[in-house]
């Protein structure tokens, strides 16, 4: 199997090592999408045994901390992208200051953000149109994942950093180490101190029972261990990463990497932002339905992210494969890389789709003991699977498109899909068939915006714009190149 220098040296690949390629790095990058959904999955099914109201004030925040979280994750990428794009063109030490600089930048910026978050955290449950009976949970739920951004978001740069560079595995198994985490802390601290029978042997399991509280305790405290050791890896052990943590003056950010960063990672930002402005309003639109189907709502968004999170997966290793070949001028790769991840992406998602179809119900049971939820949320779901092969074809090219740094149309067309199509369509279509209206308009909506971004990706417009940009690197900048090896 092909090895990701082939790209930065310059060496042709035959269409197997292409395909092979791809294959390495979108594996534990699904893996590592998987385990992230798993945890939402976990903390879903185990909130969900409390009872509706606990189930629906943590969905009335979902959308609200993708919001946030999202943010948080697009200005990351600002820094992750520019980093593939050095060591593509073999650029170390280039890499190594975009890192100590992206540190600096991510810690402020999600500093900021956790200030904003936490100055609306009280009120935000009402503006969403929460009833009184779950507003004080989704607050108390919302609060400690915002106050817990700036560690999160050290766990995205590192995480983007390591896969940029062609590190899948490290990421992906610290994920799963987080998944882990994530049952052990939650079922610490979400559940009561128990008597549990096991083979006619009864033991008395501990636990703080702080319900919905809990659950956000057990996550973040799972996701900073994992920080943690992602960080200490990136920047001691990565090779041609690893940095020396002093002077400190090195980790002052200079006009040029933010004026990229910011290039890159705005139209992102506001992409998300957008695209979250509209789950939040899908959210308002949702609420005045009631407490069975919001929770609905929320669990079938959680159960159909198992589905969808592959193609987030490979949209990773689209990124990494097509950024690679950008830095490296080598935009016959880019051109390619982007075909074969978008192609994977659709099959793959076309399959999880089937299979969603079918075990809807077993899903739904899973996460929520409540009859009319489990059914309101199967039949969602149903509606949904069929969109799964378009919605894969819409994330994997952006990844690919992201790779070169094109990113302000790919934004405007998220933007444009998602506002002009699927926010009037729901609110047509709630008020009379209720929250399968919802997601039809959604089923719909994502099968338009995977067709323009097709559209957009067999046009060879993002590819042609990347030819124009592509580095050239210099005689100096290569002597200059030379990975650092002391912490191999």
């Amino acid at each position: 199997m092909a090895d990701i220098s082939k790209i930065q040296n310059g060496e042709s690949m035959t269409l197997r090592e292409q395909v092979g390629l791809t294959v390495k790095l979108a594996l534990p990058a699904i893996l590592a999408q998987l385990s992230s959904i798993m945890m939402q999955y976990i903390d879903a099914s185990m909130v969900g045994r409390l009872g509706a109201d606990q189930s629906a004030s943590v969905g009335l925040m979902s959308s609200s901390l993708w919001l946030f979280w999202g943010v948080c994750s697009m200005i990351t990428m600002g820094f992750s992208v520019q980093v593939a794009h050095e060591i593509g063109a073999k650029n170390y030490g280039a890499a190594r200051s975009v890192l100590r600089q992206g540190i600096t930048s991510c810690l402020f910026a999600a500093a900021v953000i956790t200030a904003i978050g936490l100055s609306i955290a009280p009120f935000l449950p009402h503006w969403l149109g929460g009833d009184d009976a779950i507003t004080g949970n989704a607050t108390l739920y919302f609060s400690v994942f915002v106050a817990a951004l700036p560690v999160l978001t050290m766990n995205y740069l590192a995480g983007g950093m390591l896969r940029c560079a062609g590190n899948m595995k490290v990421p992906s198994l610290l994920n799963v180490m987080m998944c882990v985490l994530d049952v052990f802390f939650n079922f610490m601290l979400i559940f009561p101190t128990r008597d549990i029978t096991c083979l006619s042997v009864t033991l008395t399991v501990p636990g703080a029972g702080l319900g919905v509280l809990g659950a956000a305790l057990g996550t973040v405290a799972a996701e900073c261990v994992t920080a943690s050791v992602m960080m200490w890896y990136l920047c001691r052990r990565q090779r041609g990463l690893a940095i020396d943590l002093i002077p400190l003056i090195n980790f002052l950010p200079t006009a040029k990497v933010l004026k990229k960063a910011v290039k890159i990672a705005l139209p992102m930002t506001m992409e998300h932002v957008v695209f979250c402005g509209a789950q939040i309003m899908i959210t308002i639109i949702v609420a005045p339905l009631g407490v069975i189907a919001i929770a609905a709502n929320a669990f079938a968004v959680t159960a159909e992210s198992l589905c969808y999170m592959p193609g987030f997966g490979i949209g990773d290793a689209a990124t990494t494969l097509t950024g690679q070949s950008f830095g490296a001028g080598r935009i016959d790769l880019v051109k390619r890389f982007g075909y074969i991840t978008v192609i994977m992406g659709m099959a793959i998602m076309t399959l999880m789709g089937g299979i969603m179809y079918v075990v809807a119900p077993l899903m739904m049971d899973i996460m929520t003991p409540v009859e009319a939820i489990s059914r309101l949320g199967t039949e969602v779901l149903r509606i949904e699977a069929w969109a799964e092969p378009m919605y894969a074809a819409a994330i994997v090219s952006y990844g690919a498109f992201v790779g070169v740094g094109d990113t302000l149309l790919p934004a405007i067309m998220n933007f444009g899909s998602i506002w002009l199509v699927r926010i009037p369509v729901a609110a047509v279509l709630a008020p009379t068939v209720g929250l399968r209206g919802v997601w039809i308009a959604m089923c719909v909506e994502l099968i338009f915006r995977g067709s323009i971004f097709l559209w957009r990706l067999f046009s060879g417009v993002w590819h042609r714009n990347a030819n124009k940009k592509a580095p050239v690197k210099a005689e100096a900048e290569m002597e200059a190149s030379v990975p650092v090896d002391d912490y191999e």
